[in-house]
């Protein structure tokens, strides 16, 4: 499958800006469906991530109660609703398919197989 994330920009810390991650050449079906983020000079980390058949969710502390992850299944399509963006959450976002995802591994970068290209997101101070 292949995956194309879009929604990026520049804002001002405190707005808000919506990704989205679609999927092409397969549908999400038993697995996870997650945000990672890489910014300069740093490792790519978990944002947050969802189970696609029953929509439970998992988030990153430093995003929790900021950001919803949510799906739609009838699109195929996932997203991700930043708000009261910080300075500190610029950064490429990528998003990523964990098939056969269990609980334990949702957080895990290493599962995720297929990624789409990334999508910047610039936050000013």
């Amino acid at each position: 499958v292949q995956l194309q994330a879009s929604g990026g920009g520049l804002v001002e810390a405190g707005e808000s800006l919506r990704l989205s991650c679609s999927a092409s050449g397969g549908t999400f079906s038993n697995c996870a469906v997650g945000w990672f983020r890489q910014a300069p000079g740093k490792e790519r980390e978990f944002v947050a991530t969802i189970r696609w058949y029953n929509a439970a969710t998992y988030y990153a502390d430093s995003v929790k109660g900021r950001f919803t992850i949510s799906r739609d299944k009838l699109k195929n399509t996932m997203y991700l609703q930043m708000n009261s963006l910080k300075p500190e959450d610029t950064a490429v976002y990528y998003c990523a398919v964990q098939w056969g995802a269990i609980t334990s591994t949702m957080r895990d970068k290493a599962r995720y197989r297929d990624w789409g290209q990334g999508t910047l997101v610039t936050v000013s101070s």
